[in-house]
């Protein structure tokens, strides 16, 4: 098995070896069995690099050098050359890469674009969506019937010059075509019979390998019935291998379809596939394993490999591709639907996953690509449907892997539909195909969903799909039809109506009475179905209006089914005949509430639609003779829909209680927006197309006997009232419920005219009107308002055409969302009783109208809107408002109203009557106004109510009633209604009067009143108006006594306020400070507080006791949170240190991480504090017992929630008092060089004192003895000024801050205690410095008290916290740190000054100098050494700045007024600093660069002395400097620099910039599409499933996946969680690229998901990118992100939301 002598035999010999065989396919195939078991399958680990080489050269080079008849690079060269390249795209989607569809010029939503394609397209300025493709589709650009406009990007616009019909084989040689064939059809040939071969032990023939060994792989392949862990438990018991292992394999399965997991002989195999089957097969059926040779396993390996192959080569070519397509649906021997495409499509099912993607992106990449044979292809599929459909049905693989799927990619394009239709029938194959696969029906030939179990569920939601297929069918409506194409689609059309026909009436329910139903019956399904079909039916109709022949045709069809259907219902309904107001109408007897009823009525709803639009298309004026209207029986036609709203009724009214759920929520899908337009609204529809067939007044008899009413209104003196004294409290509010519906169904009878083809509308007025009644209830945002809005099927709502013509839309702030509200002229349209308005909308839309009418002044009359005339199909609908038995109900309703004792009554059955009246008046003022001269208006209602009743009962007239009614007192809310309509009353009599001659006397009657009635108004108007007045003026009468009363007693004022200031002056008269008037905060002549200032009473927020804070007191504590952070570090990629051996006494100026401190500002007392922990210890105790879910907060690790505003906390700070100084004239206090001086005397004598201590044995004889200097006491240990609970509170802290800054176990002793409390002092003043810079706010005077509470207490607990550490320890400290500025013998390792961040070492120092000083009794002042310790530090940092920003060489001369060490610091700097040209420059580079360690001295100082900030640095300013300077006692020229001023380029070092969160792109799909890009680092070249960004960092990363999961202290955590631990110090802010939606992680327990930056157009987040509107970056929100980041609130932020929101605490965050 030398391999390297083959290729020259194999590349020269075997080509011309196969040119002159006879029998190549055998050749080729004994050149494949000889080969293929050697490279392939040859181990338990197949190895895939060296097999793709071998494979390369042995197998494919041969095939490659027989096609091209030369060296394959120079001969698929050629060929790409001579090639004319494709119009279409055809770029297949990864999974997860964003697409793009235009939503003005798509033919269907299915029409996508890639990215590049899209970016060149003209779509990029038109309303388009993006959205995530789940792999598998493919870039239609190029496609002319996929896009209205712009089919073309600009790389795929076809040239004017080539003429792309010419057939692409014109360019090949004919013996290379013939060579082609060849090759390709015994390649596909082979692959198709490996890759369908059933057979485990065995090959096809002519494939036997030479040599044949006992060699055989396990081969677990994947199903969708068992989960992860069942598959990796079973794994390890099978083959016992790790958890890791058994992982990896799991995820091969799922990704591939099959993997091997066991290589070796017969037996060792099939002993492994038992265990997997017994384990396997106990709830459901066992996992698929099969024992195969290695040689098969091989072949099929090799298989893929080759039509991989084939893929790869036809890209070279067309006409490769021609030949390709023409090999594989060439029929075989076998006829009929033998090709090798047919083969492979009809075993789609047998296969694995991982072939059939292989063969699906072969198909696609060929027979997809080329127009002539995606036709051949298509009718190949149509002809398959069927039985494709069937394998489809039987097998567990999702969708996205099955044949079935392409149905997407070939149904879609209208053309190739339309042929499918006509040739091969589809539409009544998909139909008839799915009617096969519900078999579940009853004795009627109903649809039966009753027992529903599991394994019908899931085949039920694959036959779904067969829906899917006929909606895009359906999609594009044709233009032009053909006679073929009318009879195919009537045919279809016969399909539909059977399948509509088994859903009439399903589901029937039966009212309930006495007992409960025992057993909710299924009603989901049948819904499902509905809602799935809605827009089929909906396209069904659109197809029929498009051509008139089909739509009388279809309207025919649809009347025999609805007949057939009634004739099977009307079995044992006996007629009745009723009579009332002098009418009388046959009818038959039911009672909704006794029989059966169904709420599911397909074909009457059809045949409503049909009917509409035969008013529409304007048909049934042209071809009245064509059309069965006359046969029609109105009454068979409204029975059903009647008896559906009736049920409604019922239900609203509480009789169908004891139904249960199930009918509730039938109910609420009846009415909502997903299914209301193919059910309720075309019930309405089709009453009011049977009303409009018949005598009104039989109409609503009919609809009077259905809602049970009829023996209340019939009834002789239904007026005098109907109440049986006895009647049952329920039934009468039962009825009075009914008889509402009843009047509002009516009100929609008459009034809803909104429908093109019902009324004389346009579809857009539709829309329009429903655009207002929903914001007539409130403002709404964009998303809220498609939410209520019917989609059609290409997901449109159609609002964007006319949303502005309603309303105005109102940009968001920085939270919130964008919202549209009403143009206030549209307010007129309102209709309190509009249809689509649940019973809560109209209240909530009632109250807001009512509102805004009073707002504006009016009245608050909510009157019917003017509504658009009937069609005249429907034209005679208007006559129910003056027909007698509606005249009847409203007299009635009206005569109980005066009379309002007893049961049957109601306010809005009242409120219904008016606003019927209300329409009536205005349908005859329309009437009159739009009436010519000769016509006499047949509308003559107000006639009719002014009319009083027959002579035996004399009943006042509606218009009497109405009059007594206005002045009721139990009717104050209708009175405006009642006012509006006695206005109207008049007016129309004024303009029948116009036209007839002389006025009659009645009419001038009512002006009178009228004028009465405005006048009362007015008088009204007039009290209102001076009572206001009234009140205005006492309230500024009272405002001026006020003013009066203060400047009377001016001097009372004036008087206590200077005794308090003498009180205080007086404790000050001795002080040094009352020489300067300056305020001074640090140094001898400091500000000091006399004792009223001094004094600071606080109250406990737990048991509300004030308390002084004092040294000796009680403690009290403020709730505080201190937590590690990177949030200011320059350097992330510092490795984290090592807790046990860190010493963290110098902070790095890279501030890589630190410990910051927060507080929410509530204080305690600190045994309130303690009570209350130990409280929420015992209850996390008892809570764990019980349940084992997180809570936001962890209590093993101390944390709380703040008891009054449950803010996360884990600490508590004590309160300390300022401390007490003594205070010496400044003349007597030592200058620095004395100062220095003395302190190293001091530090010399602690050296040998601790030597002596301590002796190593070769020392002892050479102890210097350093005598400690006069007053230094080294035996005096001081008195320790706190009480011991205020220590117990110090050690609390300080342990804290040590044990979270260095994630260590606390102990109190720990040496570095001290240090991690001073280091978060200046950390947390540092971070708080930065964030006012960032956001322009002054220094002093703009922090919210919780934070300058919080620095009061670190700054004072600082200078405390050395009191309960052991003093030489601190001493030592104190040591160290002066000793990186005033170098020490003895001190070993200081470090270089450029390597200390000079803020941390000053508040080190100055914190660390009260153990030194509290051994001193000498009379040094501790602010002397402040003072000294701050010139000191500054002077450093000059020098740093001055060291890390000055380029150049030579020498800097100095001169300077300050005193002498300064020089000497800067002369020792000389050597170091290199000669500058600008000394103005660099002055200006010092004083940027020092300025924040100032401002930050400030802060810190001010906290510390407690000295008041001086007003210039509480506003932003010109001044700031020389305050500062002032303020820290420095002068203000820091140095003077005298240089020849030449311009030079400095490079900052100082100050360090605040760090921002990366910059994010402006449009979101360029994250979509870097994220789709983006692989899994682990798991080769796999996409990720959830790419997630870091905003601190920009890493990408692969969240919630097994393959990313790393260890972290002993637990497996997810890819952020493990980045967190490394970027952010346990804190990150991520944003889920394909969600949309930032996560906030803190530790492992804790997370929240955020609102994303990114708003599209309306204002609007879109988590989950469900609306695929564009998105663009809100500034204001990413900044407002950045803010909560900068000032560490994330965490807090995450306590809240888990507080607020319990889901949140189940998720495992450590897995993301």
């Amino acid at each position: 098995r030398c391999f390297l002598s083959i290729p020259q035999f194999l590349l020269c010999i075997l080509p011309q070896k196969w040119l002159q065989a006879i029998d190549l396919p055998k050749e080729v195939y004994q050149h494949l069995a000889r080969y293929v078991p050697k490279i392939y399958c040859l181990g338990p680990n197949l190895n895939p690099q060296s097999e793709d080489l071998l494979a390369q050269l042995l197998l494919q080079a041969p095939l490659e050098w027989y096609l091209c008849g030369e060296e394959p690079s120079l001969g698929l060269a050629k060929l790409e050359q001579s090639n004319q390249p494709s119009q279409l795209c055809g770029h297949v989607f990864k999974v997860g890469e964003p697409t793009y569809s235009c939503r003005e010029c798509a033919a269907d939503p299915t029409c996508v674009l890639c990215m590049q394609c899209f970016l060149g397209s003209v779509h990029k300025e038109h309303r388009y969506r993006m959205t995530t493709s789940g792999g598998g589709g493919f870039c239609d650009c190029g496609d002319t019937e996929a896009w209205k406009k712009g089919p073309y990007c600009q790389k795929h616009e076809p040239n004017i010059s080539d003429s792309s019909q010419e057939d692409p084989l014109a360019n090949l040689s004919a013996d290379m075509i013939a060579r082609t064939y060849n090759i390709f059809s015994i390649i596909l040939k082979y692959a198709v019979d490996m890759l369908t071969w059933d057979k485990e032990d065995e090959l096809p023939q002519g494939l036997e390998p030479p040599e044949r060994g006992d060699t055989y792989y396990c081969m677990l392949f994947n199903d969708e019935v068992h989960t992860y862990e069942q598959v990796i438990y079973t794994l390890q018991k099978a083959v016992n291998c790790t958890q890791k292992e058994a992982v990896s394999f799991a995820t091969t399965v799922d990704r591939d379809g099959r993997k091997s997991v066991r290589y070796g002989d017969f037996q060792f195999c099939e002993q492994a596939k038992s265990v997997i089957v017994r384990n396997t097969s106990r709830q459901t059926k066992p996992l698929r394993v099969q024992v195969m040779h290695s040689s098969v396993v091989a072949h099929q390996c090799f298989a893929l490999k080759a039509l991989n192959w084939l893929g790869q080569i036809i890209r070279y070519s067309d006409a490769l591709r021609r030949i390709l397509c023409q090999v594989g649906l060439q029929k075989g021997p076998e006829g009929e639907n033998s090709s090798l495409v047919d083969t492979l499509m009809l075993c789609d099912s047998k296969m694995w996953k991982g072939a059939r993607n292989i063969y699906h992106q072969l198909f696609m990449s060929s027979l997809l690509m080329d127009l002539k044979y995606k036709k051949q292809f298509a009718i190949q599929f149509a002809k398959n449907y069927e039985r494709l459909q069937s394998d489809y049905v039987k097998d567990d693989h999702d969708r996205e892997f099955s044949i079935t799927d392409l149905s997407v990619q070939i149904f879609t394009v209208p053309s190739l539909a339309r042929m499918l239709i006509t040739e091969e029938n589809l539409m009544t194959t998909i139909i008839r195909t799915f009617l096969d696969h519900l078999r579940h029906r009853d004795l009627q030939g109903r649809f039966q969903f009753e027992r529903y179990t599991a394994q019908q569920a899931f085949k039920f939601r694959r036959v779904q799909s067969l829906i899917g297929d006929l909606k895009y069918v359906l999609i594009s409506c044709p233009t032009e039809w053909t006679d073929k194409l009318r009879e195919k689609f009537l045919e279809g059309l016969d399909a539909f109506l059977e399948l509509l026909k088994c859903m009439q009436g399903m589901d029937p329910v039966v009212r309930q009475v006495g007992q409960h139903i025992e057993m909710e019956p299924e009603w989901e399904a049948a819904f499902t179905l509905q809602m799935k079909l809605t827009h089929i039916i909906s396209m069904m109709q659109e197809w029929c209006a498009s051509d008139e022949r089909v739509l009388i045709e279809a309207y025919k069809k649809c009347l025999t089914a609805l007949t057939h259907c009634h004739s099977g219902f009307t079995d044992g309904e006996q007629p009745i005949t009723l009579s009332m107001c002098g009418h009388s109408v046959d009818t038959i007897r039911y009672c909704v509430s006794q029989e059966k009823v169904s709420i599911h009525l397909p074909v009457s709803r059809l045949l409503a639609g049909l009917h509409v639009l035969l008013s529409k298309t304007e048909v049934a004026y042209r071809f009245p003779e064509q059309l069965p209207l006359s046969e029609l029986s109105p009454p068979m036609l409204i029975e059903h829909p009647l008896r559906c709203l009736v049920l409604c009724a019922q239900v609203h009214a509480g009789m169908w209680r004891r139904n249960g759920f199930s009918l509730v929520n039938q109910i609420y899908y009846y009415h909502n927006v997903k299914c209301r337009v193919e059910m309720f609204d075309k019930d309405l529809m089709m009453l009011q197309a049977g009303a409009s067939m018949m005598d009104p007044n039989h109409f609503l008899m009919i609809v009077l006997s259905r809602f049970e009413l009829f023996h209340i209104f019939s009834s002789a003196d239904c007026r005098k009232r109907y109440n049986r004294e006895n009647a049952n409290k329920d039934v009468v509010q039962q009825n009075s419920t009914l008889i509402e519906e009843m009047l509002h169904l009516i009100i929609m009878v008459v009034g809803e005219r909104f429908a093109p083809g019902i009324g004389q509308v346009e579809n857009c007025d539709e829309l329009k009107r429903e655009i207002v009644h929903q914001l007539c209830i409130r403002p709404m945002a964009h998303s809220e308002l498609v939410k209520a809005l019917p989609e059609n099927e290409n997901k449109e709502t159609g609002m964007e055409r006319v949303i502005d013509s309603v309303a105005l839309f109102k940009k968001p702030g920085v939270t919130g969302r964008g919202l549209y509200e009403l143009r206030p002229e549209c307010a007129k349209q309102f209709n309190l009783y509009f249809h689509h308005y649940s019973r809560a909308d109209q209240s909530k839309a009632e109250e807001a109208q009512r509102k805004l009418k009073r707002q504006n002044g009016e009245d608050s009359a909510l009157p019917p809107p003017v509504l658009p005339p009937f069609c005249q199909l429907f034209a005679s609908l208007v006559n129910i408002l003056q027909c007698d038995v509606l005249l009847g109900m409203l007299g009635a309703v009206l005569q109980w109203a005066v009379e309002p004792s007893g049961g049957h009554w109601s306010e809005s059955m009242l409120q219904r009557v008016l606003h019927l009246i209300g329409m009536a008046l205005l349908e005859e003022q329309q009437q009159l106004e739009s009436n010519s001269e000769d016509n006499e208006v047949t509308f003559n209602f107000t006639l009719k109510i002014s009319r009083p009743g027959e002579a035996p009962s004399n009943t006042p007239s509606i218009l009497a009633l109405l009059e007594t009614l206005q002045n009721a007192p139990h009717l104050e809310v209708h009175k405006d209604m009642i006012r509006w309509i006695l206005k109207m009353v008049v007016s129309i009599k004024t303009m029948r009067e116009r036209t007839a001659a002389a006025p009659s006397p009645e009419g001038a009657g009512h002006c009178q009143e009228q004028t009465v009635r405005d006048k009362d108004k007015a008088e009204r108007k007039r009290k209102a108006e001076m009572a206001r007045l009234r009140r205005e003026k006492i309230m500024a009468q009272m405002s001026e006594m006020q003013r009066h009363f203060i400047n009377e007693n001016k001097e009372l004022f004036q008087q206590s306020l200077e005794e308090l200031d003498a009180s205080t002056s007086a404790s000050q008269e001795h002080s040094p400070s009352s020489w300067d008037s300056a305020l001074v905060c640090v140094g001898p002549r400091r500000w000091r507080a006399g004792g009223s200032e001094r004094r600071q009473v606080v109250t406990c927020i737990l048991c509300q006791e004030e308390q002084e804070i004092r040294p000796d007191g009680r403690a009290m504590v403020l709730a505080a949170f201190v937590q590690r952070s990177t949030v200011m570090s320059k350097n992330r990629r510092r490795p984290p240190h090592n807790p046990e051996s860190y010493d963290p006494l110098f902070m790095h100026p890279d501030l890589s991480f630190g410990t910051h401190t927060g507080s929410c500002g509530h204080i305690m007392h600190s045994h309130c504090w303690q009570r209350y922990f130990e409280a929420v210890q015992a209850k996390e105790q008892r809570r764990q017992q019980r349940l084992r879910v997180h809570t936001s907060y962890d209590v093993e690790n101390g944390e709380f929630l703040c008891p009054l505003c449950e803010c996360l906390s884990n600490t508590v700070i004590p309160l300390l008092p300022l401390t007490k100084t003594s205070c010496r004239y400044f003349s007597e206090q030592p200058g620095l060089s004395l100062w220095l001086n003395t302190t190293s005397q001091q530090i010399k004598a602690l050296h040998s004192a601790q030597r002596k201590a301590k002796p190593t044995s070769n020392e002892i004889l050479t102890v210097e003895e350093y005598p400690p200097p006069e007053g230094f006491r080294l035996d005096h240990m001081p008195l320790n000024p706190y009480s011991s609970s205020i220590k117990e509170m110090l050690t609390t802290f300080g342990t804290a801050t040590y044990k979270v800054g260095l994630k260590v176990h606390p102990n109190e002793q720990d040496p570095r205690v001290p240090i991690m409390c001073w280091g978060s002092c200046a950390y947390t003043i540092q971070s708080i410095e930065r964030l006012l810079v960032d956001e322009e706010k002054p220094l002093f005077g703009s922090l919210p008290c919780r934070q300058d509470d919080c620095l009061r207490s670190l700054a004072r607990f600082g200078s405390a916290c050395w009191s309960v550490s052991s003093l030489s320890t601190v001493q030592s400290h104190f040591v160290r740190l002066l000793s990186a500025l005033v170098p020490d013998p003895q001190v070993e390792n200081s470090p270089c000054i450029v390597d200390v961040d000079m803020f941390h070492l000053l508040v080190s120092l100055v914190l660390s100098y009260p153990a030194l000083h509290c051994q001193d009794s000498s009379g040094l002042s501790v602010d002397a050494a402040q003072l000294h310790l701050l010139h000191l530090v500054t002077v450093a940092h000059v020098v740093q700045i001055l060291l890390s920003s000055v380029p150049g060489q030579g020498t800097v001369r100095i001169s300077s007024e300050e005193n002498l060490p300064l020089i000497n610091i800067f002369q020792v700097c000389q050597i170091s600093l290199r000669e500058v040209s600008s000394g103005w420059h660099l002055w200006r580079c010092v004083k940027t660069g020092i300025l924040p360690f100032l401002r930050g001295a400030a802060l810190f100082f001010h906290h510390l002395n407690g000295v008041p900030a001086p007003p210039e640095l509480q506003a932003l300013g010109a001044g700031e400097w020389e305050a500062l300077c002032a303020y820290l006692c420095l002068p203000s020229n820091l140095l003077q620099l005298y240089y020849n001023h030449k311009e030079c380029a400095i490079k900052y070092f100082y100050p360090r910039e605040s760090n921002r969160l990366i910059e994010l792109p402006e449009d979101y799909s360029a994250l979509i599409n870097q994220a789709s890009s983006f692989t899994c680092p682990k798991s080769g070249g796999d996409k990720s499933r959830a790419p997630t960004l870091c905003l601190v960092c920009g890493t990408m990363l692969c969240s919630q996946s097994y393959c990313c999961q790393t260890e972290l202290e002993g637990e497996d955590v997810g890819a952020c969680t493990a980045h967190t631990f490394a970027c952010g110090a346990g804190v990150g802010i991520f944003l889920r690229v394909r969600e949309s939606q930032v996560l906030f992680l803190a530790g492992k327990t804790k997370g929240c998901f955020y609102a994303p930056p990114y708003l599209d157009d309306y204002g609007e987040t879109d988590q989950g990118l469900r609306r695929g509107n564009p998105l663009h970056l809100c500034r204001e929100r990413y900044r407002k992100i950045q803010k909560l980041w900068r000032q560490h609130s994330i965490t807090e932020e995450i306590g809240h939301a888990q507080e607020a929101n319990q889901t949140l605490v189940g998720i495992d965050w450590q897995h993301l």
